[in-house]
């Protein structure tokens, strides 16, 4: 039995102290710590964290020969018992890696515990063990527990190092709050809420989500159905939230996942109303625990079994991420949770990201997926030109096609449920790895089946207001502001414009804007001579200037001053966005209901 005790070593430091005990190393034992955690596509090196290694046998130091990046190999000849002592420095507040302080603690296996070579099948205990002055702390995870205090400090059980690092720990004082939906036990846990927090609210909307999604996989209550869900989730659920004065994100686990929101998005005690960052917050609940389904068990192939040393490539994130984010939100109109406006004013915000993305005409989905590791996890200021988001673009492709099926009979609920049904009775240890094949395959007309291909494979541009019109919905362009009239995003600081992005193909890149210039001024011929303005917001261009007239901007450029030459938007419906009205409401309602 791999043993690892975890202990606080130092809180303003933010050092954990691992002790790893290998009962029966080999010859020249070899351990790794992972470079990467499974649902954040991206080498983040957890072995830089890592101090003060080393290890004993029989109370004698062993040597420790580094190998790699992130692989030591001992120096051990016995197989008697090794013990191997290291300190992780953990400051960083995300869902993907490790903190701890005098308030919290929190952790992903990925970014704690070393990988025994040779032995990370065999079952591995974690030990979590209190700190002095921290005697209110407690602790939440979704891994079974051997011997634990009522806090929860103590032993827990893990069947191997992948549920090892599939199991992320929280520490602290946070609320919690428990609910049972069909018989598997929710737990959540919430750390750094205000007093004003209603946990009551999000617990009973928590639930909603929950139960519309097991529904959703498992259909009507029945023996069949209650056997294959407690044989998922016997473990129970564990949802974690981290509320931050600002930040957001989730990772989704086996049989947990960690979340962050805003403090202030969080739902109030005393106010029924939800805010758009409290519903922004549901639809992240939704999307996480959708893929309690849709990547941890339904994954793909090529990630089965995960390589934790290097990048791990498929095309089909499109699908795990793109299709669980069509469902994160249409869950909540299912789950009574947003009205159908509401729905569809997300998926028009959703359409409108990816017209406002040039990449998406130059970069598939599939390949999206694939470069992941080096794209769209590695964003800089020219990436909306050079990429797409396989979340967004993804979701409007599983749009697309729910929306054709639907016309031909079927629905995307039934493929998603078919690919479950199929799959899920040929798992071992519960994953199921699936191919773009099984797909297609699973999917009722061929013609829909070679349209999604095509969608995926291709960079030509989704049918959506033709497929929309279908389900009774109506596309109308709005108009857009001056920034994306002109293809800028910019951000106004104290009377500044700084350019952050400029959009291939419209008139600020055909003008010459870069990111990073500050635009200062804006020169404007007139009757009476030449007049230039300072500006300090964009509405102050429409102030002195004429639309559809030349201009001249003054920007600055690593301190040197450029004039550009730019012409104005005549058209005020250049680049417009759009918004979804509904125009019947009985086929709207065939759709979002079911």
């Amino acid at each position: 039995m791999i043993q690892h005790r975890v202990e606080l070593a130092d809180l303003h430091a933010h050092l954990y102290q691992i002790t790893l005990t290998i009962p029966k190393p080999t010859p020249s034992q070899a351990f790794s710590m992972a470079a990467w955690i499974p649902g954040s596509y991206l080498v983040r090196e957890f072995s830089k964290h890592v101090q003060e290694l080393s290890a004993k046998q029989s109370g004698k130091k062993l040597a420790i020969l580094q190998t790699s990046k992130n692989t030591w190999r001992l120096a051990n000849t016995s197989t008697k018992p090794v013990t191997v002592t290291y300190l992780v420095y953990a400051f960083d507040a995300s869902v993907r890696t490790a903190f701890l302080d005098s308030t919290r603690g929190f952790f992903n296996g990925t970014s704690m515990f070393m990988r025994v070579i040779g032995q990370a099948s065999d079952p591995q205990q974690v030990a979590i063990e209190p700190s002095v002055g921290n005697q209110k702390w407690r602790v939440a995870t979704s891994l079974p527990a051997l011997k634990t205090s009522k806090a929860g400090f103590g032993t827990y059980q893990a069947s191997g190092y992948d549920e090892l690092a599939d199991s992320p720990f929280e520490l602290g004082q946070f609320w919690e709050g428990k609910f049972t939906a069909r018989g598997i036990k929710h737990t959540f846990v919430v750390n750094g809420a205000a007093a004003t927090f209603d946990g009551k609210r999000l617990l009973a909307d928590t639930q909603k989500i929950v139960e519309t999604e097991i529904n959703f996989w498992y259909g009507k209550q029945s023996a069949q159905s209650e056997s294959l869900l407690d044989g998922a989730l016997s473990q129970g659920y564990v949802f974690m939230l981290r509320a931050m004065d600002s930040g957001y994100g989730g990772l989704e686990h086996m049989n947990s996942t960690a979340l962050i929101a805003k403090r202030s998005d969080l739902p109030r005690i005393g106010d029924s109303t939800a805010s758009d960052g409290y519903v922004t917050l549901l639809g992240l609940i939704s999307h996480e625990y959708f893929h309690t389904w849709n990547v941890k068990r339904l994954r793909p192939a090529e990630l089965v079994p995960y390589d934790y040393d290097v990048e791990n490539h498929t095309e089909l994130l499109w699908f795990f991420e793109g299709f669980t984010s069509y469902y994160d939100d249409l869950i909540l109109r299912r789950a009574g949770l947003v009205s159908d406006e509401q729905y569809l004013g997300l998926v028009a915000k959703t359409i409108n990201q990816i017209q406002q993305t040039p990449g998406r005409l130059v970069h598939s989905l599939a390949s999206s997926s694939f470069e992941t590791w080096t794209k769209y996890y590695r964003m800089d200021e020219n990436s909306v030109n050079s990429t797409v988001s396989y979340y967004t673009k993804g979701s409007l492709v599983a749009l697309c096609l729910d929306l054709m099926l639907r016309e031909r009979g079927s629905n995307l609920d039934q493929v998603m449920q078919l690919l479950w049904q199929q799959h899920s009775t040929k798992s071992r240890n519960g994953i199921c790895p699936i191919t773009e094949e099984d797909l297609v395959q699973a999917i009722p007309d061929k013609a829909c089946g070679q349209a999604l291909l095509h969608w995926v494979h291709s960079t030509e541009e989704l049918p959506l207001s033709k497929l929309l019109t279908s389900a009774g919905v109506e596309t109308v362009a709005v108009k857009a502001g001056l920034a994306q009239q002109l293809g800028l995003r910019v951000s106004t600081d104290s009377g500044s414009i700084k350019v952050k992005q400029v959009l291939a193909g419209t008139l600020a890149a055909q003008a010459g804007f870069a990111a990073g210039d500050e635009w200062l001024a804006v020169e404007i011929e007139s009757k009476t001579g030449n007049q230039t303005w300072r500006i300090s917001n964009l509405d102050d261009v429409l102030l002195y200037a004429t639309t559809g007239k030349p201009i001249t901007v003054w920007v600055a450029r690593d301190k040197q001053m450029l004039k550009l030459a730019l012409t104005l938007p005549k058209n005020q419906m250049l680049n417009a966005d759009v918004k979804l009205k509904i125009v019947d409401a009985s086929k709207l309602a065939s759709w979002l209901a079911h």
